[in-house]
């Protein structure tokens, strides 16, 4: 297995300091990096398989998002969302220490990536957009609202990962195996030996907060964004996908960067890059 370290970064929010840790991955004198950025309430062990697969050319750098995984929290739940998460990314480049770098964002992730490769001067070569785009849909956020934040607590770990299946269904086919690493990397046992998710429960409170004027407002300040990129993009698509729809990635291809477009059969949101297939999608573009 490829050599794996994990270490952390101090980043600001308007409350105070907090730390980000982060996966690192191959040589760490390698100036061709790849960021790596999961979805909401998932963690940066998702991308344990790609990592392994792209570490012989790239350093991979996998940060667990504020509020999630190893990362601390902030003390003011108001404070995640898009602003802080760049502002910590800005904070993990710096300490990379590079100039330039590919992105590969699942999801939330994939905003983030979204709005740092929109700004002038971004170190931004290639950007992979994992199922999101600038447009969401409201009932799929509406689905994923139903569950992130939710006090969910389990006395074995085979309810834990049998619940973590049955919410996450739309990532398409996995083998019994795959799915309890899934569960694995976003649960563990608290101090009653329960098993809990790993991540702060108020990442859901600025989630929740959304109104239909909030998600208009948003969509347009993505779009803006979006069309400020000018790095090559790829939009991966769940050919099942409920939360980004053929419409708007059709959009995304004729506008901005002007993406390339992958859809995936039989997966919806969001494929998980535990599959030879979709690790082969990312690496062709990201070694074009």
């Amino acid at each position: 297995m490829t050599q794996v370290q994990i270490k952390s970064v101090q980043c600001l929010s308007p409350t105070g300091l907090h730390q980000m840790a982060y996966k690192e991955w191959g040589a760490s004198n390698n100036p061709k990096t790849l960021i790596c950025v999961h979805g909401l309430s998932r963690v940066s062990d998702d991308f344990d398989v790609l990592a392994q697969e792209l570490a012989r050319d790239y350093r991979v750098i996998c940060p667990d998002v504020v509020g999630r995984g190893r990362s601390g929290h902030l003390l003011d739940p108001q404070y995640y969302q898009i602003p802080q998460y760049v502002s910590d990314m800005v904070t993990l480049i710096a300490r990379l220490g590079v100039n330039e770098l590919h992105w590969l964002g699942t999801s939330l992730g994939g905003v983030i990536g979204m709005a740092l490769a929109s700004l002038p001067a971004n170190p931004i070569r290639r950007l992979i957009l994992n199922d999101i785009g600038p447009e969401m849909d409201a009932a799929a956020l509406a689905r994923i609202g139903e569950y992130v934040g939710k006090d969910v607590r389990f006395a074995t770990f085979d309810e834990a990962w049998n619940y973590v299946r049955a919410i996450s269904l739309s990532f398409g086919q996995h083998s019994d195996p795959q799915w309890r690493k899934l569960a694995a990397d976003v649960m563990h046992q608290d101090a009653d030996g329960q098993w809990v998710f790993s991540y702060d429960p108020g990442i859901a409170v600025p989630f929740k907060a959304t109104t239909v004027h909030s998600v208009q407002a948003d969509t347009q300040r993505l779009w803006a964004a979006y069309d400020a990129i000018r790095c090559p993009t790829l939009v991966i698509r769940g050919a099942e996908s409920d939360l980004l729809s053929n419409q708007t990635v059709q959009a995304m291809s004729q506008r901005g960067p002007k993406a390339q477009i992958v859809e995936l059969p039989g997966v919806g949101h969001a494929p998980t890059f535990l599959h030879a297939d979709q690790i082969a999608v990312a690496k062709i573009f990201l070694l074009a």
